[in-house]
């Protein structure tokens, strides 16, 4: 078994750049005031992860998208979901 150094960074390099993410794109423009509010937007930024946002290692898809979303179709209206007051946007076309 091979000890690691404490406090290495690039150990866990996609743990590392996922919590980045959430710092810099929510945590640090919000101000919470117990746990459970927290938990409650970390809930929402996963859920806006995984179905709203491109994700650039994996060819710009998003990568569980939600039935209803008609992303890269042109026709239909342009219809937007926020989220946290319009902190995160998603962009999406309503089906027709």
């Amino acid at each position: 078994m091979v000890k690691l150094p404490p406090r290495s960074p690039n150990l866990n390099a996609h743990c590392e750049r996922w919590i980045r993410s959430v710092k810099t794109e929510v945590l640090s423009r919000m101000i919470f005031f117990r746990e459970r509010s927290l938990r409650h937007c970390l809930a929402h930024y996963v859920s806006h992860f995984h179905e709203e946002r491109t994700h650039q290692g994996k060819r710009n898809v998003i990568l569980v998208p939600a039935p209803t979303d008609r992303i890269g179709e042109s026709s239909g209206q342009i219809r937007t979901r926020e989220r946290f007051g319009g902190l995160l946007k998603f962009y999406y076309r309503e089906a027709a």
